[in-house]
């Protein structure tokens, strides 16, 4: 991958989701109860998880009043030891509609934050002061990732587009590399797999900080 792939934009985080809804519409309602492949959550956690990220993403990035040291004071909490701390949790007489419909509304969040965003708003994550292409492809990742998760809780296949894995590669994962596959690649760096002679992460993370301007010579 010699050419850049372009910037992560609102438009990407409307697209992911859409996929997601997409993929995973035909699923009963009594199904989202199987383990989120290797995680401790259930598909319905995980699912939930990522709506509670994009929401969290937009109000992070969202007020004219950012902050640079920590989250904005909304309360989490645990629904049960050993699920992910959230903000948003969905009915579970909702079913499978209902649970789409909740990360449908938290992606239009998002995507509506980093569209009406100054470019250089910055505000807080412990992975970055990011900006709002930042924070777009945060929840692209958080999305397609955890889309995978329940894939294979629920034995589905799923994959998203290479063009939108090869623009949160390079915005949130600098030192990936470029000659694989990008989905495969998105993969190996947030711990899901393994690329011909690199090991499976053990630990990892992205930088939503924005780089710095290459200087010409």
């Amino acid at each position: 991958m010699d050419n850049e792939p372009g910037p992560v934009t609102a438009a990407d985080v409307t697209a992911a989701v859409a996929l997601v809804r997409d993929a995973f519409a035909g699923v009963p309602d009594d199904a989202w109860d199987a383990p989120a492949g290797a995680l401790t959550w259930t598909c319905w956690e995980t699912i939930e998880h990522a709506a509670d990220d994009l929401f969290a993403y937009a109000a992070q990035l969202a007020t004219s009043d950012p902050a640079h040291e920590a989250y904005l004071p909304i309360v989490w909490r645990h629904d049960r030891e050993g699920g992910p701390a959230s903000t948003v949790f969905v009915k579970r007489t909702a079913g499978t509609r209902g649970l789409l419909q909740v990360l449908d509304a938290c992606g239009a969040f998002l995507s509506n934050a980093v569209a009406a965003a100054p470019a250089d708003r910055r505000a807080y994550h412990p992975w970055g002061l990011a900006d709002p292409e930042g924070f777009a492809a945060m929840g692209v990742v958080e999305v397609v990732v955890h889309a995978h998760d329940v894939a294979r809780g629920l034995g589905r296949g799923w994959q998203p587009p290479a063009d939108l894995c090869a623009r949160v590669l390079h915005r949130l994962f600098p030192d990936a590399p470029r000659d694989e596959d990008p989905w495969p690649t998105l993969l190996w760096a947030t711990g899901r797999g393994e690329l011909p002679g690199r090991t499976l992460l053990a630990t990892w993370r992205w930088d939503g900080a924005p780089q710095p301007p290459v200087r010409s010579s």
